[in-house]
Protein backbone atom coordinates (compact mmCIF):
# COMPACT_ATOMS: atom_id res chain seq x y z
CA UNK A 1 0.00 0.00 0.00
CA UNK A 2 0.96 3.66 -0.35
CA UNK A 3 1.51 5.80 2.74
CA UNK A 4 2.88 9.25 3.56
CA UNK A 5 5.83 9.47 5.95
CA UNK A 6 7.45 12.25 7.96
CA UNK A 7 11.08 11.35 8.62
CA UNK A 8 12.17 14.74 9.93
CA UNK A 9 10.40 17.93 10.97
CA UNK A 10 10.33 20.66 8.38
CA UNK A 11 8.38 22.29 5.54
CA UNK A 12 5.58 20.52 3.63
CA UNK A 13 8.12 18.90 1.32
CA UNK A 14 9.21 16.52 4.10
CA UNK A 15 5.99 14.60 3.44
CA UNK A 16 7.10 11.63 1.31
CA UNK A 17 5.01 8.88 -0.21
CA UNK A 18 6.29 5.31 -0.03
CA UNK A 19 5.13 1.79 -0.85
CA UNK A 20 4.91 -0.33 2.30
CA UNK A 21 3.22 -3.50 3.44
CA UNK A 22 -0.44 -3.43 4.42
CA UNK A 23 -0.76 -3.75 8.21
CA UNK A 24 -2.77 -6.44 9.95
CA UNK A 25 -5.23 -5.58 12.71
CA UNK A 26 -4.30 -6.82 16.14
CA UNK A 27 -6.71 -7.90 18.86
CA UNK A 28 -9.46 -5.30 19.40
CA UNK A 29 -8.44 -3.49 16.20
CA UNK A 30 -9.89 -3.04 12.72
CA UNK A 31 -8.23 -2.43 9.38
CA UNK A 32 -9.88 0.34 7.35
CA UNK A 33 -9.55 0.78 3.61
CA UNK A 34 -9.29 4.56 3.58
CA UNK A 35 -11.50 6.55 1.23
CA UNK A 36 -10.72 10.03 2.61
CA UNK A 37 -8.35 11.24 5.31
CA UNK A 38 -8.86 14.52 7.12
CA UNK A 39 -6.13 17.15 7.12
CA UNK A 40 -6.03 19.30 10.25
CA UNK A 41 -3.98 22.22 11.50
CA UNK A 42 -2.59 19.89 14.18
CA UNK A 43 -1.12 17.71 11.41
CA UNK A 44 0.62 20.78 9.99
CA UNK A 45 1.96 21.86 13.37
CA UNK A 46 3.29 18.39 14.19
CA UNK A 47 5.01 18.07 10.82
CA UNK A 48 6.67 21.46 11.25
CA UNK A 49 7.79 20.59 14.77
CA UNK A 50 5.72 23.42 16.28
CA UNK A 51 3.36 21.37 18.43
CA UNK A 52 3.26 17.92 19.94
CA UNK A 53 0.56 15.32 19.68
CA UNK A 54 -1.80 14.18 22.40
CA UNK A 55 -0.41 10.75 21.55
CA UNK A 56 3.32 10.01 21.51
CA UNK A 57 4.52 9.69 17.91
CA UNK A 58 8.19 9.12 17.13
CA UNK A 59 9.90 9.83 13.83
CA UNK A 60 9.39 8.47 11.26
CA UNK A 61 5.60 8.42 11.33
CA UNK A 62 2.58 8.56 9.04
CA UNK A 63 0.42 11.63 9.83
CA UNK A 64 -3.35 11.71 10.02
CA UNK A 65 -5.75 11.63 12.97
CA UNK A 66 -8.92 10.79 11.10
CA UNK A 67 -10.06 8.45 8.34
CA UNK A 68 -13.33 7.44 6.72
CA UNK A 69 -13.72 4.32 4.63
CA UNK A 70 -14.68 0.65 4.65
CA UNK A 71 -13.69 -2.04 7.14
CA UNK A 72 -11.33 -4.43 5.35
CA UNK A 73 -10.58 -6.79 8.24
CA UNK A 74 -11.17 -7.15 11.97
CA UNK A 75 -8.90 -8.48 14.68
CA UNK A 76 -9.61 -11.06 17.33
CA UNK A 77 -12.32 -10.25 19.89
CA UNK A 78 -13.92 -7.61 17.64
CA UNK A 79 -17.66 -8.20 17.48
CA UNK A 80 -19.25 -4.75 17.17
CA UNK A 81 -17.70 -4.02 13.76
CA UNK A 82 -17.89 -6.18 10.64
CA UNK A 83 -16.03 -6.33 7.33
CA UNK A 84 -17.64 -4.16 4.66
CA UNK A 85 -19.10 -1.57 7.07
CA UNK A 86 -18.77 2.13 6.23
CA UNK A 87 -17.00 3.72 9.19
CA UNK A 88 -15.13 6.74 10.50
CA UNK A 89 -12.35 6.61 13.08
CA UNK A 90 -9.98 8.81 15.06
CA UNK A 91 -6.39 7.51 15.20
CA UNK A 92 -3.22 8.42 17.11
CA UNK A 93 -1.58 8.68 13.66
CA UNK A 94 -1.42 6.76 10.38
CA UNK A 95 -4.36 8.21 8.45
CA UNK A 96 -2.45 9.38 5.35
CA UNK A 97 -2.40 5.90 3.82
CA UNK A 98 -4.44 3.51 1.71
CA UNK A 99 -5.10 1.35 4.79
CA UNK A 100 -5.10 2.34 8.45
CA UNK A 101 -5.45 0.41 11.71
CA UNK A 102 -7.82 1.78 14.35
CA UNK A 103 -8.91 0.66 17.79
CA UNK A 104 -12.32 -0.95 17.46
CA UNK A 105 -13.70 1.26 20.24
CA UNK A 106 -12.79 4.39 18.24
CA UNK A 107 -14.75 3.30 15.16
CA UNK A 108 -18.21 4.72 14.49
CA UNK A 109 -20.66 3.81 11.75
CA UNK A 110 -21.26 6.33 8.98
CA UNK A 111 -25.01 7.06 8.94
CA UNK A 112 -27.02 6.03 5.91
CA UNK A 113 -27.28 8.88 3.45
CA UNK A 114 -24.09 10.59 4.70
CA UNK A 115 -21.18 10.54 2.25
CA UNK A 116 -17.60 9.75 3.17
CA UNK A 117 -16.57 13.41 2.77
CA UNK A 118 -19.28 14.73 5.09
CA UNK A 119 -18.66 11.95 7.60
CA UNK A 120 -15.37 13.65 8.51
CA UNK A 121 -17.53 16.09 10.48
CA UNK A 122 -18.06 13.27 12.98
CA UNK A 123 -14.36 13.32 13.77
CA UNK A 124 -11.81 15.84 15.08
CA UNK A 125 -13.25 19.11 13.82
CA UNK A 126 -16.86 18.23 14.56
CA UNK A 127 -16.06 16.92 18.03
CA UNK A 128 -13.96 20.02 18.70
CA UNK A 129 -16.68 22.42 17.56
CA UNK A 130 -19.29 20.68 19.69
CA UNK A 131 -17.01 20.23 22.70
CA UNK A 132 -15.71 23.80 22.75
CA UNK A 133 -19.23 25.19 22.51
CA UNK A 134 -21.12 22.84 24.82
CA UNK A 135 -18.63 21.19 27.19
CA UNK A 136 -16.20 24.06 27.76
CA UNK A 137 -18.16 27.25 27.02
CA UNK A 138 -21.50 25.75 28.17
CA UNK A 139 -23.45 27.97 25.82
CA UNK A 140 -27.05 28.80 26.70
CA UNK A 141 -29.98 29.86 24.56
CA UNK A 142 -30.03 33.59 23.88
CA UNK A 143 -26.33 34.15 24.57
CA UNK A 144 -24.11 35.96 22.09
CA UNK A 145 -21.29 33.90 20.59
CA UNK A 146 -18.19 35.08 18.72
CA UNK A 147 -16.45 32.41 16.60
CA UNK A 148 -12.90 33.23 15.57
CA UNK A 149 -11.43 31.72 12.38
CA UNK A 150 -15.02 31.36 11.27
CA UNK A 151 -14.11 30.15 7.79
CA UNK A 152 -12.15 27.11 8.98
CA UNK A 153 -13.31 23.55 9.48
CA UNK A 154 -14.08 24.00 13.19
CA UNK A 155 -15.39 27.53 12.78
CA UNK A 156 -17.93 26.71 10.06
CA UNK A 157 -19.35 23.92 12.21
CA UNK A 158 -19.23 25.89 15.47
CA UNK A 159 -21.29 28.76 14.04
CA UNK A 160 -24.00 26.38 12.88
CA UNK A 161 -24.00 24.49 16.18
CA UNK A 162 -24.32 27.81 18.04
CA UNK A 163 -27.38 28.69 15.95
CA UNK A 164 -28.86 25.24 16.56
CA UNK A 165 -28.34 25.80 20.30
CA UNK A 166 -30.33 29.04 20.13
CA UNK A 167 -27.40 31.44 20.57
CA UNK A 168 -28.00 35.04 19.47
CA UNK A 169 -26.32 36.87 18.00
CA UNK A 170 -23.79 34.54 16.40
CA UNK A 171 -20.82 36.52 15.08
CA UNK A 172 -18.11 35.16 12.82
CA UNK A 173 -14.64 36.71 12.55
CA UNK A 174 -12.24 35.82 9.76
CA UNK A 175 -9.44 37.30 7.67
CA UNK A 176 -10.88 37.57 4.15
CA UNK A 177 -14.03 38.69 2.37
CA UNK A 178 -14.70 35.19 1.04
CA UNK A 179 -14.63 33.71 4.54
CA UNK A 180 -16.88 36.46 5.88
CA UNK A 181 -19.39 35.78 3.12
CA UNK A 182 -19.19 32.07 3.93
CA UNK A 183 -19.92 32.78 7.60
CA UNK A 184 -23.01 34.80 6.69
CA UNK A 185 -24.21 32.08 4.31
CA UNK A 186 -24.04 29.58 7.19
CA UNK A 187 -26.31 31.68 9.37
CA UNK A 188 -23.99 34.08 11.20
CA UNK A 189 -25.84 37.26 12.16
CA UNK A 190 -22.70 39.36 11.62
CA UNK A 191 -19.23 38.77 10.21
CA UNK A 192 -16.19 40.99 10.74
CA UNK A 193 -12.64 41.02 9.38
CA UNK A 194 -10.17 40.67 12.25
CA UNK A 195 -7.29 41.88 10.07
CA UNK A 196 -8.86 45.36 9.91
CA UNK A 197 -8.53 48.05 12.55
CA UNK A 198 -11.71 48.61 14.48
CA UNK A 199 -13.09 45.08 14.24
CA UNK A 200 -13.45 44.87 18.03
CA UNK A 201 -15.56 48.06 17.98
CA UNK A 202 -17.73 46.46 15.29
CA UNK A 203 -18.38 43.44 17.51
CA UNK A 204 -19.19 45.68 20.46
CA UNK A 205 -21.48 47.77 18.24
CA UNK A 206 -23.36 44.67 17.13
CA UNK A 207 -24.02 43.82 20.80
CA UNK A 208 -25.01 47.36 21.89
CA UNK A 209 -21.64 47.79 23.57
CA UNK A 210 -22.02 44.84 25.92
CA UNK A 211 -19.89 42.26 24.16
CA UNK A 212 -20.57 38.56 23.68
CA UNK A 213 -21.17 35.92 26.32
CA UNK A 214 -18.99 33.30 24.64
CA UNK A 215 -15.81 33.59 22.57
CA UNK A 216 -14.40 30.54 20.77
CA UNK A 217 -10.77 31.56 20.15
CA UNK A 218 -8.28 29.71 17.95
CA UNK A 219 -6.05 32.42 16.45
CA UNK A 220 -3.96 33.77 19.33
CA UNK A 221 -1.57 36.72 19.31
CA UNK A 222 -2.96 40.22 18.77
CA UNK A 223 -6.16 38.82 17.31
CA UNK A 224 -6.74 36.70 20.40
CA UNK A 225 -6.23 39.76 22.59
CA UNK A 226 -8.86 41.58 20.56
CA UNK A 227 -11.22 38.64 20.93
CA UNK A 228 -10.87 38.83 24.70
CA UNK A 229 -11.79 42.54 24.53
CA UNK A 230 -15.10 41.47 22.96
CA UNK A 231 -16.09 39.46 26.05
CA UNK A 232 -19.06 40.65 28.11
CA UNK A 233 -19.20 40.68 31.90
CA UNK A 234 -19.59 37.10 33.20
CA UNK A 235 -18.54 35.89 29.74
CA UNK A 236 -16.49 32.79 28.93
CA UNK A 237 -13.61 32.58 26.47
CA UNK A 238 -12.36 29.14 25.40
CA UNK A 239 -9.06 28.83 23.57
CA UNK A 240 -8.38 25.72 21.48
CA UNK A 241 -5.73 26.69 18.93
CA UNK A 242 -3.18 29.25 17.78
CA UNK A 243 -3.38 29.62 14.00
CA UNK A 244 -1.21 32.75 14.18
CA UNK A 245 1.64 30.69 15.63
CA UNK A 246 1.40 32.62 18.89
CA UNK A 247 -0.71 31.45 21.81
CA UNK A 248 -3.35 33.48 23.60
CA UNK A 249 -1.67 36.02 25.87
CA UNK A 250 -2.65 35.83 29.53
CA UNK A 251 -5.46 38.30 30.24
CA UNK A 252 -5.36 40.88 33.00
CA UNK A 253 -6.32 38.86 36.07
CA UNK A 254 -7.72 41.91 37.87
CA UNK A 255 -10.03 42.59 34.94
CA UNK A 256 -11.13 38.95 34.94
CA UNK A 257 -11.98 39.21 38.61
CA UNK A 258 -13.77 42.55 38.39
CA UNK A 259 -15.83 41.49 35.37
CA UNK A 260 -16.50 37.93 36.54
CA UNK A 261 -15.11 36.46 33.33
CA UNK A 262 -13.65 33.01 32.69
CA UNK A 263 -10.84 32.02 30.31
CA UNK A 264 -10.28 28.32 29.76
CA UNK A 265 -9.01 25.77 27.29
CA UNK A 266 -10.31 22.77 25.39
CA UNK A 267 -7.92 19.85 25.14
CA UNK A 268 -9.71 17.67 22.63
CA UNK A 269 -12.24 14.82 22.55
CA UNK A 270 -9.68 12.30 23.84
CA UNK A 271 -9.80 14.04 27.23
CA UNK A 272 -13.58 13.59 27.49
CA UNK A 273 -14.47 10.18 25.96
CA UNK A 274 -18.03 10.14 27.31
CA UNK A 275 -18.68 13.69 26.11
CA UNK A 276 -17.24 12.78 22.71
CA UNK A 277 -19.78 9.98 22.39
CA UNK A 278 -22.59 12.46 23.08
CA UNK A 279 -21.14 14.87 20.54
CA UNK A 280 -20.88 12.19 17.85
CA UNK A 281 -24.52 11.26 18.36
CA UNK A 282 -25.70 14.86 18.13
CA UNK A 283 -23.62 15.64 15.05
CA UNK A 284 -24.75 12.42 13.37
CA UNK A 285 -28.39 13.40 13.94
CA UNK A 286 -27.80 16.92 12.60
CA UNK A 287 -26.10 15.56 9.48
CA UNK A 288 -28.85 13.02 8.87
CA UNK A 289 -31.59 15.62 9.34
CA UNK A 290 -29.87 18.26 7.23
CA UNK A 291 -29.48 20.70 10.12
CA UNK A 292 -25.71 20.81 9.77
CA UNK A 293 -23.85 21.56 6.56
CA UNK A 294 -20.28 20.39 6.13
CA UNK A 295 -18.31 22.98 4.19
CA UNK A 296 -15.94 21.07 1.98
CA UNK A 297 -12.60 22.69 1.43
CA UNK A 298 -10.14 21.62 -1.24
CA UNK A 299 -9.39 17.93 -1.74
CA UNK A 300 -5.98 16.59 -2.72
CA UNK A 301 -4.91 13.11 -3.81
CA UNK A 302 -2.73 11.27 -1.31
CA UNK A 303 0.49 11.93 -3.24
CA UNK A 304 -0.13 15.69 -3.00
CA UNK A 305 -0.33 15.80 0.79
CA UNK A 306 2.40 18.46 0.86
CA UNK A 307 0.17 20.79 -1.19
CA UNK A 308 -2.65 20.33 1.31
CA UNK A 309 -0.34 21.25 4.17
CA UNK A 310 0.98 24.32 2.36
CA UNK A 311 -2.55 25.53 1.60
CA UNK A 312 -3.46 25.31 5.29
CA UNK A 313 -0.23 27.01 6.38
CA UNK A 314 -0.84 29.90 4.01
CA UNK A 315 -4.44 30.30 5.27
CA UNK A 316 -5.85 29.69 1.77
CA UNK A 317 -8.50 27.17 2.77
CA UNK A 318 -12.06 27.26 4.06
CA UNK A 319 -13.97 24.32 5.47
CA UNK A 320 -12.74 20.75 5.66
CA UNK A 321 -9.51 19.86 3.80
CA UNK A 322 -9.30 16.23 2.69
CA UNK A 323 -6.93 13.75 1.11
CA UNK A 324 -8.74 11.47 -1.32
CA UNK A 325 -7.29 7.98 -1.14
CA UNK A 326 -9.68 5.29 -2.34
Amino acid sequence: MRAIFVKESGPPEVLEIEEVGTPNPGPDQVLIEVAVAGVNYADVGMRAGMIGSPHAVDLPYTPGFEVVGTVAAVGESVEAVSEGERVAAVLPSGGYAEYAVAAAESVIAVPEGVGFEDANALLVQGLTAYGVLHDSARVRRGEGVLVMAAGGGVGTLAMQLAKLAGAAPVIGAAGSRNKLDLALSLGADYAFDYTQDGWVDEVLGATDGRGVDVVLESVGGDVGTGAYDCLAPLGRLVTFGAASGEGLRPPDMWQLSMRGQTVGGYGGPWLRPSAAATARGAISDFLRDGGLKVVRGPSFPLERASEAHRAIEERRTSGKVLLTVG
